[in-house]
């Protein structure tokens, strides 16, 4: 019998799909189970060239085909060539990121919720005592079904574990029937609430076009209302038969964002994140498949779900860098969105305090539609921001007098005060008080962070933990010093010098399910308090009793080696400072800082977001830094730190071609993290052609340098420099 040629993505080191034979032509986006060395993994069939050079007695044939209907539709199809192709990433990685883990493990498509029957018209007219006497499962169950009118597979087992000879009787008979109750139980939807859209909102839904591809950017100044804005978007989405996708950039957001969507709207809204289990996943993939659901709300990997008449893509602050994925496949979740879109014929709208200089700089070369939003809704008005000179003051747990001053002002007033500091942990430095020995970890080159509760090391960047020495490894001292602070140290000082809760969210203290919810609605009471965070709470939040916001410690970004580190502190700066004053009552913001008269501070306090931001602009344009130019940076890290620059010093003799400018090899600014010892190459064009064109010649010599001495990768659109 003959067999034809397929190709077939499957996990593992392969940059191209795998040749098989199969007994039939197999339609694209469907799963296989295929041999791959001593294992069978599941793999996707593509509509990709195949290998025509190998005899058939050399390939192996498929074993069984998984899918009655292909598990991807032929958009997700063109999602994952495009993806191969524009971030150079292996194919088994990049088809295998649009599916949901149970379906890569071979696990049925669709997610299934229990079966349930119900009583007929017909069961509820039959009386019990007219069963046979020696019927006593049936009398017994049909009493039952009568108090229940519907039950569940679960409670049916048990109530009665010899139920399905009774049952399939009351099936025939007409008396009950069965249903599938959904994957997931909706969640009770909210109280409804909307609000009125001001003339500058309606306008901006007014001006995008559902019917056709545009791309929108929203910069407004934070609590101007960009998210009725989307709601607004949302429904006329919906009342059209089609689906909706908003992105926000973590999973802190997604609680709020949900019940607002839900209030507005008054259905549900799927939820898809990481923070989810694999059932609810599964779930939520399905529905959106199967058309059950119209609204999907969710992180970067949202976008690269399956949907069943998608018509409409919002990325909420599409600035933050969390919409890069760092790891594995290097997306970026709003250029992504930005294909999809015009793939698909269909409205993109970013939105943003902050804009991205990126996203700044195609509004004003006319690619992007640009609206501005000025003011804040409804009687709101923008805080007033003020540098607090701290430059020979005496700091007392990090907050100075000036800023203590004005929490007490505002504490006392019933009102509530966020203090922001980007450090978690109790101190980032244990030092001995004698020698000045600092606790380092072994892995990486970072200092270890000193916890109180428990008291442990813990390194932020591999997760090495160990307990506080009782001795001093250098001088065998018993006297160590914590030096610096973090957000758990400003929390004990605070609780010590203040008479009100301090609540403090970050990524130590919201671990546990439920625990960010609940500290939230604790600050929602309305309660005096100090709220203390990280940059979790930098954005999205609406605290409208929140008056005071206090910025320690921002210094330390104004000295990066990373170009955009300015544009991200800006960024930081207004975003958090948008907490304050989202009430009734005016805000204020205080900028802790030792360099009152830097150019980014004065800036930023004397002409805003704006001001800096063309400034910025001016720079990247005489550096010819993006996005005046393109990137791509390549990654190489060994235990050996002569082989990782040894690999990237024969990568840069290869990367020689006209319109690529080389750099490098460097060391990564953190030189050895996990026990590897990190080097970095930068390729830089005024055209991104160049950039692709050499990647393309240069991957072939790449993947034939693999080995387990050194692992190397490519960072197209490179947001870190890390």
């Amino acid at each position: 019998m003959s067999q034809v040629r397929i190709a077939v993505a499957v996990p593992g080191p392969f940059y191209s799909p795998l040749t098989y034979l199969a007994p039939r032509s197999i339609a694209p986006g469907s799963r296989v189970r295929v041999p791959l060395g001593p294992r069978q993994v599941v793999g996707i069939v593509l509509d990709a060239p195949v290998d025509d050079s190998l005899p058939a007695d050399r390939l192996k044939s498929i074993i069984t085909v998984l899918d009655a209907q292909p598990a991807l539709t032929p958009e997700q199809l063109a999602l994952g060539a495009w993806l191969c192709r524009y971030y150079h990433a292996p194919a088994g990685e990049v088809y295998f990121m649009l599916l949901p883990k149970a379906l890569r493990t071979g696990q049925g498509l669709w997610k299934e919720g229990e079966p349930a029957w119900t009583l007929t018209e017909a069961g509820r007219a039959v009386a019990v005592d007219r069963l046979p006497p020696r019927a006593v499962r049936q009398r017994r169950l049909l009493q039952w079904f009568k108090a229940q009118e519907t039950a569940r597979l679960s409670a049916l087992r048990t109530f009665m574990p010899d139920y399905r000879e009774p049952l399939r009787r009351f099936v025939q008979q007409g008396w009950v029937k069965a249903f599938q109750l959904p994957c997931l139980p909706d969640r009770p939807l909210p109280p409804p609430q909307r609000h009125t859209l001001n003339d500058d909102q309606q306008r901006i839904v007014a001006a995008v076009a559902l019917d056709r591809f545009n791309p929108h950017l929203i910069e407004g100044v934070t609590g101007s209302g960009k998210t009725a804005v989307y709601l607004a978007l949302v429904e006329r989405v919906i009342a059209a038969g089609r689906q909706a996708l908003v992105l926000v950039p973590e999973i802190g957001l997604t609680p709020q964002m949900i019940e607002c969507f839900e209030a507005w709207l008054q259905q549900p809204v799927v939820a898809l994140h990481s923070g989810l289990n694999e059932s609810e996943r599964h779930c939520g993939w399905s529905r959106l498949a199967r058309g059950q659901a119209r609204v999907a709300l969710g992180t970067r990997s949202a976008l690269l779900g399956r949907f069943h008449d998608l018509g409409l893509i919002v990325v909420d602050e599409e600035h933050d860098p969390a919409y890069k994925q760092q790891e594995g496949v290097r997306y970026s979740a709003r250029d992504t969105a930005l294909w999809l879109g015009r793939q698909l014929q269909i409205p993109v709208v970013l939105g943003s305090a902050t804009p991205s200089l990126e996203s700044l700089h195609h509004a004003q070369t006319g690619r992007y539609q640009h609206h501005l939003l000025r003011q804040r809704a409804g009687t709101a008005q923008l805080p007033s921001l003020k540098l607090v000179d701290i430059r020979g003051e005496h700091i007392e747990a990090g907050v100075s007098a000036p800023l203590r001053a004005a929490m007490q002002a505002h504490l006392q007033q019933g009102r509530q005060v966020l203090l922001f500091l980007n450090r978690r942990g109790f101190a980032p430095v244990l030092m001995c008080h004698h020698c000045g020995w600092q606790a380092d970890c072994p892995a990486c080159s970072a200092h270890l962070t000193y916890h109180q509760t428990p008291e442990h090391l813990h390194c932020h960047h591999c997760d090495y933990q160990r307990p506080v020495p009782q001795r001093c490894p250098g001088c065998g001292s018993g006297s160590f010093v914590q030096v610096g602070q973090g957000t758990a140290r400003l929390e004990a000082a605070l609780a010590q010098q203040f008479d009100v809760p301090v609540v403090r969210i970050d990524r130590d203290s919201t671990r546990r399910k439920g625990v960010l919810a609940a500290r939230l609605a604790q600050v929602h009471q309305g309660d005096p308090l100090i709220l203390v965070g990280t940059q979790m709470l930098a954005k999205g939040h609406h605290f409208p009793l929140v008056t005071l916001v206090g910025m320690l410690e921002v210094d330390q970004a104004l000295f990066s080696p990373d170009f955009r580190a300015p544009e991200r502190l800006a960024q930081q700066i207004v975003q958090v400072a948008g907490r304050a004053g989202r009430g009734k009552q005016p805000g204020e913001v205080l900028i802790e800082t030792r360099q009152p008269e830097h150019p980014l501070l004065q800036t930023l306090v004397n002409g805003g977001y704006g001001a800096f931001a063309q400034t910025a602009l001016a720079e990247r344009a005489a550096a010819q830094l993006p996005p005046y130019s393109h990137q791509v940076l390549i990654r190489a890290s060994s235990p050996k730190a002569e082989a990782a620059q040894a690999f990237l010093t024969a990568v840069a003799a290869q990367c020689q071609q006209a319109e690529v400018e080389v750099w490098g090899p460097v060391s990564a600014p953190m030189v050895k993290r996990q026990g590897q010892w990190r080097y970095q190459l930068l390729l830089q064009s005024l055209r991104r052609a160049p950039l692709h064109q050499l990647l393309d010649r240069l991957l072939p010599w790449l993947w034939a340098q693999r080995s387990h001495r050194v692992r190397w990768s490519i960072d197209v659109d490179p947001q870190e420099m890390g």
